[in-house]
């Protein structure tokens, strides 16, 4: 456990090839898909089942997989080869477990996903995770959930976790839910509902957060043999019940897992700042993930964007100037390109992303503190921030258990000395490996030209 780490500025400009490891977002979702679509065995041959590769071992699927299995369902796992296989399950019931009690640490994503699988289930079910989990709301998916037939409540009533489900499975019907908090909420509700008593028809009210991936849940649904009818971003009709046809009449499903393009922007942004030259194998313009679209915001600050057919990435730097950019879409980047507006020519502002203040911790207020740290001047407002380059110094770098505060702030230690990273272990929750795969762009792998 390292209590603190300095980046070290490279001496010359990287030209490397890095493969970043499997998408977390994708991971996730496949691993629910999996084990929902897998329906009971019934004397089946057990070697039928689902094949997931590439997936992302860190805390955040650790946590998915464990309590997957906690709630019955047969997964085998070999993190080592980025594999896991999800059996049938040898149940009748949706959810194998009549009752279980889930810690999900600071995991959003399955805390969000597990409280909508387990309202599928027969029986009470627990949800809960760290101080940090125990303060971001959860009230709007537990509203939808109890249009229907579910009783859920906060354990606190304060519309945060722990969370108690009271399951007697999802009767279907017309709801409506909010999403301008997380879009996780309706994911894990349209993940869900294909396997309800009856037909669902789900209303989005009002603004809607992260919209692309809420577009990823859809295809891979898709992908898993679901049918999802949806008339725009905001209104899905989902007939139930269904199991998935790839696995109606039984048999073997491959499910590949991308790179993670969140995990990708980082790369992106260090070829962006230190005007050197990276290539991202396996990540493409037709991605699932809607955080591939920092690469063009790299663009438009004037880097120079390949997409291959291979199908790769390549992100060359060049000398950088501010932009005006709406981030709603794709807020996991926030920080990284933060980190970037602290090297370009005049003002960065970001808008609209108000909801980041619900993560693993206030986004934009740590952005603003340990921006200012460093030297960089920052204009905080609602929903975003002003970034105007100055001259950068060294600082220790409070991290705030925030995987991403980690990695972003890590970048500005590749042109700066002397910045140090507290806690840099938090990177586990989504890519233990980044620390040594950010070494690696000071050792080239292919020539500039």
């Amino acid at each position: 456990m390292l209590d603190r780490l300095e980046i070290k500025p490279l001496t010359a400009p990287p030209h490397a090839t890095i493969r970043v490891p499997g998408s977390k977002s994708i991971t996730n979702r496949a691993l629910v898909l999996a084990a929902l679509t897998c329906g009971d065995v019934k004397g089946r041959d057990v070697k039928e089942g689902c094949s997931l590769d590439g997936v992302l071992q860190s805390e955040d699927t650790e946590i998915m997989a464990a309590a997957l299995q906690q709630l019955g369902f047969r997964l085998h796992i070999n993190w080592t080869q980025q594999h896991i296989f999800v059996e049938p399950r040898n149940a009748e019931r949706v959810i194998p477990v009549s009752s279980a009690s889930l810690f999900l640490a600071n995991s959003g994503t399955s805390m969000r996903f597990l409280t909508a699988l387990v309202a599928l289930g027969e029986g009470r079910y627990r949800l809960d995770g760290i101080e940090r989990m125990r303060e971001r709301p959860i009230q709007d998916l537990l509203e939808s959930l109890h249009q229907l037939g579910v009783k859920a409540h906060t354990e606190f009533n304060n519309g945060c976790p722990p969370v108690i489900v009271d399951a007697n499975g999802l009767s279907g019907g017309d709801i409506q839910i909010r999403a301008n908090t997380s879009s996780q909420f309706l994911s894990g509700l349209l993940m869900a509902a294909p396997f309800a008593q009856k037909d669902t028809t789900i209303e989005v009210d009002g603004i809607m957060v992260s919209q692309p991936y809420v577009c990823m849940t859809v295809a891979m649904m898709r992908q898993f043999g679901l049918i999802v009818d949806n008339e725009g971003p905001t209104h899905f009709r989902i007939p139930a019940p269904q199991q998935g046809s790839v696995f109606r009449d039984g048999g073997f499903f491959y499910y590949g897992i991308e790179p993670d393009a969140s995990s990708a922007s980082y790369f992106m942004a260090a070829a962006a700042v230190t005007l050197g030259k990276v290539c991202i194998p396996g990540l493409h313009q037709g991605s699932l993930q809607g955080d591939v679209q920092f690469a063009g915001l790299l663009a438009r600050m004037g880097c120079q964007i390949t997409w291959d057919y291979g199908p790769d990435t390549t992100v060359r730097g060049a000398p950088l100037h501010g932009i005006d950019v709406e981030m709603n879409d794709i807020s996991d980047t926030v920080m990284t390109l933060a980190a970037v507006a602290c090297f370009a020519e005049g003002p960065t502002t970001i808008r609209n992303v108000a909801h980041i203040r619900h993560k693993e911790t206030d986004r934009l207020a740590a952005l603003a503190t340990e921006l200012r740290r460093v030297g960089a001047e920052v204009d905080e407002f609602a929903d975003g921030l002003k970034i105007t380059p100055r001259p950068l110094h060294g600082a220790e770098i409070e991290t705030y258990n925030d995987h991403r505060m980690a990695m972003s702030m890590a970048l500005i230690g590749l042109k700066v000395p002397g910045i140090i990273i507290k806690n840099p272990d938090c990177v586990a929750k989504t890519y233990p490996r980044f620390w040594e795969d950010l070494e690696k762009l000071r050792t080239p792998n292919f020539s500039l030209d």
